[in-house]
């Protein structure tokens, strides 16, 4: 089964049976729910506006035109922004002033997967709480479709790239002259998605000379569209051959950010946040930090370097923001490259991250290389193991806190472990049939020893 239902949407593989993939059936029954969920939300309101928006996705079309009259059918006006960003829907939703977003996407899922990802009137993803209320209206096929006089309305609103841009450019601490007179060439890959349009827009407001590398929206991903070391050859090369000063990669939804250095290395993923984070809490004089239990102490400790609090959440976007809100922060985010400012919004957004980190290398006035070499050095391994309908896992999780009861636990999220020196995480993805471990240590090779051994412990317990 490669249907996926939870608190934060609905994703799934295109075609098969209804009920196991994601079938035009399944795409029409979600967006009745969440449209209803809408409806019961705003119950004051005459009219409800949804914005929506999508990656390049092959089966991009056909999922929004199916979500986009569903939610006609209910009476809901749909702003339709055609191709965008997540980010970009997330900043449009309050300048629409709209009830709702559904942006369709499957991130860094493979080309076969899409998903309906959904935010509320603020343009945040929705909590656990409302998600629970979708489900269950889905669950009961629980809804009231509009008659023919109260249909809703459906509008393009193309041009919102350019938009949310100017939003970007218009932060306080993203320094458009510094970066203007840098003289910057960089390499995008934009994975043949949205992040080719987005991208290379913004560089060349910001008057970066841009090398475009899979910069086409045809959905056709060049390569796995996940933006760590293995999937990344090509832009290596290809920042070393232009003699550029850095690459940038996003994901098909563009709200993880990954870095290329100018020798064709890693920035790594962990560290775009950790050099968003020193160049705004340098500015700031301070400030607290939030990402989640998978990500790098690095943060932790450019954070106290800054003299502020550095808190952890448990994984997810909908949970970090929370967090940054309850602890005031003024920026945050997660270890895949996801940067959260909230000057901006209370969203994962490589625009935002893209910007910042180019003021923050404008004004250093040294190499993307000198810059990552100048923070905390730690090494992750992020691997996976593959679940069947017969694995539990919640008692190998129960299993693993227990092996390790002496070691400070922490159990807000799947299991983390910490040690003197590195750390292990496990947990249930919420967006692929796997758990996920995630060791940080001191070296490449200790992290991927205690992954190694924490892999052997789980199949024995498997076993």
């Amino acid at each position: 089964m490669t249907l996926i239902k939870s608190i934060s949407g609905i994703r799934g593989t295109i075609g098969g049976n209804v009920g196991d993939n994601l079938t035009p059936l399944d795409a029409v029954k979600f967006a009745s729910a969440y449209g209803t969920f809408i409806k019961k939300r705003h119950a004051n309101k005459d009219q409800i506006t949804v914005v929506l928006g999508r990656d390049a996705r092959i089966s991009g079309k056909m999922i929004s035109s199916l979500v986009a009259n569903t939610l006609v059918g209910l009476g809901i006006d749909v702003v339709d922004l055609g191709l965008s960003t997540t980010p970009t829907v997330e900043v449009a939703v309050p300048l629409e002033k709209a009830e709702g977003g559904i942006i369709l996407t499957a991130s860094h899922n493979p080309k076969q997967w899409n998903a309906l990802k959904l935010l509320n009137e603020k343009g945040e993803f929705l909590n656990g709480k409302d998600g629970e209320e979708i489900l269950a209206i889905a669950a009961d096929d629980a809804y009231d479709f509009s008659e023919v006089d109260d249909l809703g309305t459906y509008s393009k609103k193309p041009g919102y790239i350019k938009k949310h841009i100017q939003e970007v450019l218009n932060l306080e601490l993203v320094d458009v002259e510094a970066i203007k007179n840098a003289g910057f060439k960089v390499v995008v890959d934009g994975v043949n998605s949205t992040g080719g349009i987005a991208i290379p827009a913004l560089l060349k407001e910001l008057n970066v000379e841009c090398v475009e590398l899979y910069c086409e929206p045809n959905g056709h991903f060049p390569h796995n569209p996940e933006p760590l070391k293995e999937h990344l050859t090509d832009i290596s090369e290809l920042v070393v051959k232009e003699k550029a000063d850095f690459g940038i990669v996003v994901d098909p939804d563009v709200d993880r950010l990954a870095l290329i250095c100018e020798d064709g290395s890693m920035f790594g993923e962990e560290y775009t946040l950790v050099a968003c984070a020193d160049y705004v809490l340098g500015k700031m004089n301070g400030g607290n930090t939030v990402s989640n239990l998978s990500s790098s102490r690095a943060l932790r400790d450019v954070t106290q370097k800054h003299g502020g609090t550095y808190t952890a959440s448990a994984v997810g976007e909908v949970n970090v923001v929370q967090m940054m809100k309850d602890t005031n922060t003024v920026i945050g985010g997660e270890g895949n490259g996801g940067i959260i400012y909230p000057a901006s919004h209370y969203g994962r957004d490589s625009l935002v991250g893209v910007a910042l980190f180019l003021s923050h290398l404008a004004h250093k006035k040294i190499s993307c290389k000198e810059l990552r070499v100048s923070y905390p050095s730690y090494f992750m391994s992020k691997n996976k193991i593959q679940l069947t309908p017969q694995i539990n896992v919640d008692s190998i999780l129960e299993n693993m806190a227990d092996k390790y009861a002496n070691e400070d636990i922490n159990t807000i999220d799947g299991v983390k472990i910490d040690f003197e020196k590195e750390w292990v995480h496990l947990r249930k993805s919420n967006t692929e049939p796997i758990i996920r471990i995630y060791t940080e240590s001191d070296s490449q090779e200790n992290a991927d020893a205690l992954a190694e051994r924490i892999i052997n412990e789980i199949k024995e317990i498997i076993a």
